[in-house]
């Protein structure tokens, strides 16, 4: 599992990006020292990636590991590069770059590059780039170690400090997170996965080593940045084009070059924490009424079908797959944006939801959730991601293009009634003795079509489960007053410790009302 203090300690909360193009006599100015031009395209990157997947995987050496081991997590958090040298700091670009020291947990190397007119420039790292302790290890680190990520600042001249506030971070691995509309970090996505939850075999982590920031036109909105990505098993080419409006856009444009077999391969995987929410709660486990980053995984088919996966905290790990072709589009979504569900300082109502959009067709394959048990926070324990039907081989060459937003909704909404919430509790009536082996279900919707609804007419519920049987079903609307806001209960019996697939949605007659709710329950013995 991630570890996603490391990451927020180090990520600022809040947003910002575009960048314009530099010169020369700027670049002297900001007081970092660069390498000798060498020439850089994206095209010579991709090529380089393959050369790589050709040889063998060589790892990353860590410059000073006896010093790097110093920096512990205290005294990581005391190091903080120096906003006067901010790569475009004065400009021309609107979006300042800052970077991230090295330290214990972040012990690879990733050496930066500036590009212009086609050719690309290393930022050499000097320790003086930061401000931190007259005692602190950070101070022994040798110059040109390289750093362990970046962040792009918000923008000069908006209403925010950008000296205080950023909005994208690369950090660790291949990780990276971005803030939506509500200005706060949440989730991470990463550039790859490799044999996530595969039995008896370890997950790799690639690492992105070079960072390349190309220098748009001046007044540009847009920020464009090549990586290159190495790992056991995997060597590629991405290309982010990042575009902050209300919320994050990046346009990425990836080729990965494949080592060896991977049984698992995942692409475009986004990793969240959900420990847990309205639905599950043990008794005094915290103070807080739910804490989570992202409730649930949407889904929007091939086929058109709209579908809400609430999220879990299982008892073991558990790897879900939802088969698909060439679908539309895939996100954790944070979908409870009530601050009284969650009455924490660090706002969980406002995390990001981060949708996925295929470009160009992703054929067929998989959408797989991995839910991993937690019994804490600060650990990142959900993992989304697409999973291609073909199996991944050695000296394989694939193209991936997608679309991530940043949002606080879903991009595309759907026209259907939304899951608004999912709870359970013990099965029965009121009144009697309540059965073991039966747990009630109360799933609540919400949208127009069911504003639209003929007096005195109920929507049916469509109800099917992977095995058990259901019994006391009762639809009606929640007396809240809320136009279009009903609720369907009904009890499911199983026997058995096996999880079970229960599924859900509305209709009337011949017409769909809602998306559909997909669940996965994991009964006690």
């Amino acid at each position: 599992m991630f570890d996603r203090r490391q990451f927020l300690q180090f990520a600022t909360a809040t947003a910002g990006l575009a960048a314009t193009g530099f010169s020369s006599e700027a670049m002297a100015q900001q007081g970092l020292r660069y390498g000798a031009p060498a020439p850089f395209s994206f095209v010579e990157l991709k090529a380089r990636a393959q050369a790589m997947a050709k040889t063998a995987y060589v790892p990353p050496q860590a410059p000073s590991p006896e010093v790097l081991n110093r920096i512990d997590y205290d005294a990581h958090g005391k190091i903080r590069f120096k906003t006067d040298l901010a790569l475009w700091a004065n400009g021309p670009s609107e979006f300042p770059v800052t970077f991230f020291h090295m330290g214990r947990y972040f012990q690879k190397p990733v050496h930066m590059f500036v590009v212009e007119k086609g050719q690309a420039k290393e930022i050499l790292y000097e320790a003086a780039y930061f401000d931190m302790p007259a005692d602190s290890p950070g101070r022994e680190l040798p110059d040109n170690s390289g750093f362990a990520g970046f962040r792009f600042q918000e923008p000069r001249s908006g209403k925010l400090d950008w000296r205080k506030n950023d909005w994208v971070a690369f950090l660790g691995a291949s990780y990276f997170r971005a803030i939506g509309q509500l200005y706060q970090y949440g989730l991470s996505a990463r550039g790859l996965a490799v044999n996530v939850a595969v039995f008896n075999k370890p997950e790799e982590f690639p690492d992105f080593r070079e960072v390349y920031f190309e220098t748009p036109a001046a007044g540009s909105d847009t920020v464009v940045l090549c990586a290159l990505l190495d790992g056991p098993s995997v060597a590629g080419a991405y290309r982010f084009t990042m575009r902050r409006t209300d919320a994050v856009l990046m346009d990425i444009e990836s080729t990965v070059y494949l080592r060896g077999d991977i049984e698992r391969l995942g692409i475009a995987p986004l990793t969240s924490m959900y420990w847990y929410s309205e639905k599950s709660k043990s008794t005094a486990i915290d103070w807080r009424p739910e804490i989570h980053d992202s409730d649930g995984l949407a889904m929007w088919t091939g086929s058109g079908e709209r579908i809400w996966r609430p999220l879990n905290n299982p008892p073991r790990i558990i790897t879900s797959a939802f088969s698909d072709d060439n679908p539309k589009g895939f996100g954790l979504l944070q979908r409870d944006r009530n601050f009284d569900h969650y009455l924490d300082g660090v706002y969980y109502d406002r995390r990001p939801s981060l949708w996925i959009e295929p470009k160009a067709g992703w054929a067929r394959g998989t959408i797989q959730l991995v839910e991993i048990p937690t019994d804490d926070e600060i650990h990142d324990n959900i993992v989304a991601m697409w999973v291609p039907a073909e199996p991944a081989r050695a000296g394989q060459a694939l193209d991936f293009n997608y679309r991530l937003h940043w949002v606080a909704e879903e991009p595309y909404p759907t026209p259907l009634a939304r899951v608004v919430a999912t709870r359970f509790g013990n099965g029965g009536q009121a009144g009697t003795a309540r059965p073991k082996g039966v747990r009630k279900f109360m799933v609540e919707f919400l949208g127009q079509p069911l504003t639209k609804l003929p007096a005195g007419v109920i929507p049916r519920p469509v109800l099917t489960a992977s095995r058990g049987e259901f019994s006391n079903i009762l639809t009606e609307a929640v007396p809240d007053d809320v136009p279009g806001h009903w609720r369907t209960q009904f009890d499911l019996t199983v026997t058995g410790t096996e999880p079970v697939e229960v599924r859900c949605y509305l209709r009337n007659a011949d017409e769909v009302l809602s998306e559909t709710w997909l669940y996965q329950y994991h009964p006690t013995a």
